[in-house]
């Protein structure tokens, strides 16, 4: 399946249905009386995040998305039918952007989340609605209204709490694939990933972890050079970044620094997110070796260095164990911060409750 994680469609929402002008036949009431009902209300374009999807490749083929008009008032003041919605599934973690006021509508990050895109117009007023003392017979109705129309640019940013990330050839797509069910393309010979690569690695506790093996990260990724620009925003949800560095290439120190200097230049709060660094195909070297590389290491950066090789296996089962001792303090941590707030509303909504005070109001005193 192709990868597509950004795309440009339009939206419309429904016009309203016209109101009508019509006269019920009754004695003594002038013209029979005003009878004409409201236009139904224009159907809107919906958009609903589901996680099957994995990519935005539909909206390379459907560009253009319009709701049902409302129907037209009836005669008896029966109102016209409303427009039917189209609900438009999109995938977890997809940015809704207004192209013409470049501004940001929504983000659907949960499974079943919705977003109104474009609501569809209101429905006309029929004549009964114009009656008055002075108008017995009211002879006209108002159109129903346009629904909006919007250009919209859909962002895809994968939902995942681990990225892998490292140089082209460090290991990211064999580790993925020893960690998770995903298969993605792995040969002896040099070449790059060419799409995000998704897998889900279950826990000790059988509950399941998404890891994103995110590609072309190379130097001047930051600045659009190969693909490493298209695919960075995909590391921005990430909580945690698993750093893959090929210990037997050339000069294994170099690497890193370059991955870490094209994550400070994208920002966005990359450079903030905790890091573990695995020291892959350890197999190929010795242990003297390789410890020489994670002094020098240290001298950088004072994430952890896990001793790995994805090919065997070896080690993962520590890396693992790590991963989810962080993850489970990170969980922790928001789970805190989330019941603190909750606290401080709830206080601060006790405080302004007038019926907590001793302070008279309207000359009665409420007390706690």
């Amino acid at each position: 399946m192709q990868f597509i994680d950004q795309a440009e469609i339009e939206v419309q929402g429904g016009k309203g249905g016209d109101g009508m002008v019509s006269f019920r036949r009754e004695k003594y009431v002038p013209a029979g009386g005003p009878s004409g009902g409201n236009g139904g209300r224009g159907g809107s374009v919906i958009f609903e995040a589901d996680a099957n999807l994995q990519t935005l490749l539909d909206f390379r083929y459907a560009r253009i998305f319009k709701a049902d008009d409302g129907k037209r008032g009836g005669s008896s003041n029966c109102t016209g039918a409303n427009g039917k919605d189209v609900v438009v599934q999109v995938p977890c973690g997809t940015m809704v952007y207004d192209l013409e006021q470049d501004c940001l509508l929504g983000d659907l990050v949960s499974p079943g989340q919705r977003l109104c895109v474009a609501a569809g117009g209101k429905g006309g007023l029929g004549n009964q609605h114009f009656l008055s003392n002075r108008n017995r017979a009211p002879e006209y109705a108002l159109p129903g209204l346009e629904g909006e129309q919007r250009q919209l640019r859909l962002e895809l940013k994968l939902l995942a709490e681990v990225g892998i990330i490292g140089l082209p050839n460090a290991g990211k797509s064999t580790l993925i694939a020893a960690l998770s069910a995903a298969r993605p393309k792995i040969a002896d010979y040099p070449f790059t990933t060419l799409v995000p690569n998704l897998g889900v690695v279950r826990k000790p506790t059988g509950d399941g972890t998404v890891f994103a093996d995110i590609p072309g990260l190379i130097e001047g990724a930051a600045a659009g050079i190969g693909l490493g620009h298209e695919f960075l925003r995909h590391i921005e949800r990430t909580r945690l970044l698993l750093h893959v560095l090929d210990v037997t290439a050339g000069d294994p120190i170099a690497d890193f620094r370059v991955i870490e200097q094209e994550l400070a230049a994208y920002g966005r709060g990359l450079m903030e997110k905790p890091q573990i660094i695995a020291l892959n195909k350890i197999d190929a070297l010795d242990e003297e070796m390789i410890r020489e590389i994670e002094a020098e290491l240290q001298r950088f950066s004072d994430a952890p260095c896990l001793h790995i090789s994805a090919a065997t296996r070896r080690g993962l089962d520590d890396l693992m164990q790590l991963v989810w001792q962080w993850l489970d303090e990170m969980a922790a941590a928001d789970a805190e911060a989330q019941r603190l707030l909750e606290l401080e509303l709830q206080a601060q909504a006790e405080l302004n409750n007038p019926f907590n005070s001793d302070v008279p109001i309207d000359g009665v005193t409420y007390s706690s």
